[in-house]
C-alpha cells in the first residue's frame, strides 16, 4: 500500500465539508454555513475527547466524532430542509452514534477512479496537461514517495474504498483522454481489478469501465479489445470531450450512433455518461444532460447511467423548475419530457461528486435528493462519490446514512421520504440490478469483511482528500497548458 498522511494530530474532521474538486470544477469557497458547521465541529471534538478521556485523535476515528461533524452542520443549518438525524447523545456516545451511523447495506459505488502509477500514459499534449493535473493541483502526491502517483493507484484505491469504508462493490470509471493520454488505460483498471479481488477473495469486489470517446481516431475500433480481452463492464462516454476541444450531443451525432451499435455487437450494454460538471475550457454545451431523455428513448436496448446529473457546482438547487438553464433540473426535464415515470426506464442520475457536493448544504440536499426521488424514483437514483479524488467515501456513506428530508419539504414539494427502504436501493441494489450482480448475498460475512474488521482494529483512517483545494491550485495546469484539456 501507498503511504498515507495519518493526521496523527487530529487536525482533519471525519466529514470533510470543504470545497476540493475532483479535477474538473474549480474548487469552490466554503460558505459561512460551511466555516461555522467545521468550527463548531472543531470545538466538540476538543471538548468531547476531553470529557471522555480520550485524546482528539482517538475521538475523531470514533463513530462518535463523525456524528459530532453532523451535529455541527445541523447546528449551522438550522432551518434546512434536511437534516441529519442523530440521538442526542451520539456525540459523545458511540453506541448511540453506531445506531445510526453503522449499517448492513450493500454498497456499490459506481463511480471510483485510480491513476496508472508508472505515469506510461504521459504522452503528448494531453499527457503533459493530465501530469500537471495531478502534480499541481492534487498536491497530496509529494507525500506518497516513488514515483509521484502513489496517492492514486490502485492499491491506495483498496485502501481507502474498500478497508476504511463500507463499500462492497465499486466500479474503476475511465477518464476523459485520448487512448494513449488517459491516466486510467483499460489495462491498468483490469489491473485495479486483480488488486482489489485480492482483499475480497470472494466474488466480484471490482468493476470496471472501459473509456468510450468516438470522436477519437480508433476508439470504436478499440472498443472490441477491451471487452474481449479486458472484459469491461460497462463504458464511460464524455461527450463534452473531443480531440480538437468539440464534442457532441448522444441524440443527434454519427459517433454516439456507431458506439451505441458496437455496444450492442459486443454484448456490453451499459453506458455511463459525464453530464454536467462543465469540463473547464471546453464547450459548455455538450456539458447539458438535455439530449440524455431522448437518447435513452431512442435506444431502449441499453442503459445509461447519467454521472453527476447533471449539477453544476456554485450553482444553488432548490424545487425543480422546468425552465431550469442550468443543473439538475436539466436532466429531470429529459426525463420528462421523453415520458419516463419513476422506477421505471433505461434512464439513470447518478450521484458521484453530488452527494459529496451538496452533503453540507442540507437545503439544498434535501431539494437535489427530493426531486430526484419524485421525478425518477427511488429505483433509478445510483451510488457514486467520485473517491479516492475525496479520500475515502465512508463520510460520504455515514452523511447520507443519516440524512433525512423534513416533512415540511415533504408536504411543501411533494417529495418521497428517504426512508431506510430508498436508502438501501440507492446504495446498491439498483446497481447491483444494472450490473447483474446479487448485492444481499454480497453484504453478509465474507473475506472483505473479516479483511476490514482486522484492517480497522488498527483504527487509523487518513480522512485525506486528494483533489485540487484551492483555485490556484487548479488554474496552474491550465494556464501553462493554453487553458483548455484537449
Amino acid at each position: 500500500m501507498a503511504k498515507i498522511d495519518c493526521d496523527p494530530d487530529g487536525t482533519r474532521l471525519p466529514i470533510r465539508f470543504d470545497g476540493t474538486s475532483n479535477g474538473e470544477f474549480m474548487p469552490l469557497d466554503l460558505t459561512p454555513q460551511q466555516h461555522i458547521a467545521n468550527a463548531i465541529a472543531h470545538d466538540m471534538a476538543s471538548e468531547n475527547s476531553r470529557r471522555l478521556g480520550i485524546g482528539r485523535r482517538a475521538f475523531l476515528v470514533s463513530t462518535a466524532g463523525a456524528a459530532a461533524t453532523l451535529v455541527a452542520c445541523n447546528a449551522a443549518n438550522p432551518a434546512a430542509g434536511g437534516r441529519f438525524a442523530l440521538p442526542a447523545e451520539a456525540a459523545l456516545d458511540t453506541a448511540a452514534a453506531d445506531s445510526v451511523l453503522l449499517g448492513d447495506e450493500f454498497i456499490l459505488d459506481v463511480q471510483t477512479h485510480c491513476v496508472d502509477p508508472s505515469g506510461a500514459w504521459r504522452v503528448g499534449r494531453e499527457g503533459e496537461i493530465w501530469d500537471a493535473v495531478l502534480r499541481q493541483a492534487f498536491g497530496q502526491y509529494a507525500k506518497c514517495g516513488g514515483s509521484g502517483y502513489e496517492c492514486y493507484s490502485a492499491q491506495t484505491l483498496a485502501k481507502e474504498v474498500y478497508l476504511d469504508s463500507d463499500t462492497d462493490v465499486a466500479v474503476v470509471s475511465a477518464l476523459w483522454g485520448s487512448q494513449k493520454s488517459n491516466p486510467t488505460p483499460t489495462h491498468y483498471a483490469a489491473e485495479a481489478r486483480e488488486i482489489v479481488e485480492a482483499i475480497g477473495g470472494d466474488g466480484a469486489r471490482c468493476l470496471i469501465h472501459g473509456g468510450l470517446l468516438p470522436n477519437d481516431p480508433g476508439d470504436l475500433e478499440a472498443m472490441q479489445e477491451k471487452a474481449e480481452v479486458h472484459r469491461v463492464d460497462a463504458w464511460k462516454m464524455y461527450p463534452q470531450w473531443g480531440p480538437e476541444g468539440r464534442g457532441f450531443f448522444l441524440d443527434e451525432s454519427d459517433h454516439a450512433a456507431r458506439a451505441f451499435e458496437e455496444a450492442r455487437r459486443l454484448g456490453v450494454t451499459t453506458i455511463a455518461v459525464h453530464k454536467g460538471i462543465p469540463l473547464y475550457g471546453l464547450e459548455y454545451d455538450y456539458s447539458s444532460p438535455r439530449d440524455m431523455g431522448r437518447a435513452a428513448a431512442a435506444n431502449p436496448d441499453l442503459t445509461f447511467l447519467v454521472y453527476h446529473s447533471g449539477m453544476e457546482h456554485g450553482k444553488p438547487e432548490g424545487p425543480y423548475r422546468p425552465d431550469a438553464a442550468e443543473g439538475v433540473d436539466r436532466l429531470i426535464k429529459a426525463h420528462q419530457d421523453a415520458g419516463f415515470v419513476p422506477n421505471q426506464g433505461n434512464l439513470y442520475a447518478e450521484l458521484g461528486s453530488v452527494w459529496r457536493h451538496f452533503m453540507s448544504r442540507p437545503d439544498e440536499a434535501a431539494h437535489l435528493l427530493g426531486k430526484l426521488l419524485k421525478y425518477f424514483g427511488e429505483e433509478r437514483i445510483l451510488w457514486g462519490t467520485d473517491s479516492i479524488w475525496f479520500g475515502s467515501p465512508q463520510d460520504q456513506i455515514q452523511a447520507f446514512r443519516a440524512f433525512e428530508i423534513g416533512e415540511e419539504y415533504q408536504d411543501r414539494f411533494g417529495y418521497p421520504a428517504l426512508s431506510p427502504t430508498a436508502k438501501r436501493k440507492i446504495f446498491g441494489l439498483n446497481a447491483a440490478q444494472v450490473y447483474g450482480i446479487d448485492g444481499e448475498r454480497m453484504a453478509g460475512r465474507n473475506g472483505l469483511d473479516r479483511r476490514r474488521l482486522d484492517h480497522r482494529e488498527r483504527g487509523n483512517p487518513s480522512f485525506a482528500t486528494y483533489g485540487p483545494k484551492t483555485r490556484r491550485d487548479f488554474m496552474a495546469n491550465w494556464q501553462a497548458h493554453g487553458g483548455r484539456p484537449g
